[in-house]
């Protein structure tokens, strides 16, 4: 399967990003902790030029705390990046993004110099709830699903610090399949938009090899050797997902295994590393380069040097 979703506020969102960047100092770019790379937004870097960003690993309670420390050393090698770690209960943490904002464009001594800050996200990333805990009050809509904030706002949040909010935005080509499915995964695509137990397969393959403790734990599973179809056969039995028949509802299930992940009832698991994306990067260019060559009419290469890397 094929995951696609661009929904047409995006498409005026991207237009209207473009505009605001050269009204703000800086970028508060806001990521979900278990996939740092895959919750970036590509066209922010080539956007944003030499303006200070800000990424916030969101929801970081969710996350393997070890895998948050090697994403915030790889994010801080981009120049004027700095990276702060936040989760939902820990709006205290949250407010050091003001004190952040001003010393970052060289505000920090200079209390009357009004600071603009844009904020963004992909969508279901946390971003309305971390602007409510920023302003000490409920400004933005908040939910658990995509595409809920649809119009840009402006929101003081204290010591002459203005954000600009837009609305969460995906990309119009997800090139990476890999990263598409852990969006999903997350819930940053809406759901009616995928198909659950193809989602809920690329999930399980990837636990049983990552996390296959936690996995066990949860669904009291004994052999982790099956594939991601066979496992979600398995967790669908244990939970009684049975239809006439005696066979397993398998979106049920599947639904089942993505509420544990969302949740955190599986623990704190993160879905992505500094190695994975760079193997998976590699693969989009050899792709790209294939599908380039296929529209010029040239005969595909030989394969001995493309094998796909998996993760």
């Amino acid at each position: 399967m094929t995951i696609q979703w661009y929904p047409g506020h995006m498409h005026k969102a991207g237009k209207e990003i473009k505009q605001v960047l050269t009204q703000v100092d800086l970028v508060i770019e806001v990521l979900d902790a278990r996939i740092p790379f895959s919750s970036q937004n590509p066209m922010l870097a080539k956007l944003r030029g030499d303006k200070p960003c800000i990424k916030v690993l969101n929801k970081s309670d969710l996350a393997d705390p070890n895998n948050i420390a090697i994403w915030q050393s790889y994010l801080e090698q981009q120049e004027s990046v700095k990276t702060l770690v936040v989760a939902k209960d820990q709006p205290d943490k949250a407010k050091q993004i003001v004190e952040l904002c001003r010393k970052l464009v060289g505000a920090e001594h200079s209390p009357d110099r009004l600071v603009h800050a844009l904020i963004m996200g992909i969508p279901n990333v946390g971003k309305s709830t971390l602007i409510n805990a920023l302003a000490g009050r409920v400004i933005a809509k908040t939910g658990n699903e995509p595409a809920v904030t649809k119009h840009q706002q402006r929101i003081a949040i204290g010591k002459n610090v203005v954000l600009l909010d837009t609305p969460g935005m995906l990309w119009p080509n997800l090139e990476n399949q890999p990263s598409a499915y852990r969006l999903a995964a997350t819930g940053a695509i809406k759901d009616t938009a995928i198909s659950h137990d193809d989602i809920a397969w690329y999930l399980l393959d990837y636990l049983a090899k990552t996390y296959p403790n936690l996995l066990q734990s949860r669904f009291h599973l004994v052999d982790l050797s099956l594939n991601g179809q066979e496992l979600l056969e398995s967790i669908g039995r244990k939970r009684g997902c049975i239809v006439s028949g005696g066979r397993v509802d398998h979106d049920k299930t599947a639904k089942i295994v993505l509420n544990e992940l969302r949740s955190g009832g599986l623990g704190r698991v993160s879905l992505e590393t500094p190695d994975m994306m760079q193997q998976e990067l590699v693969q989009v260019a050899i792709n790209r380069q294939i599908k380039a060559d296929k529209k010029r009419g040239l005969p595909p290469k030989s394969s001995s040097n493309n094998s796909s890397t998996t993760c």
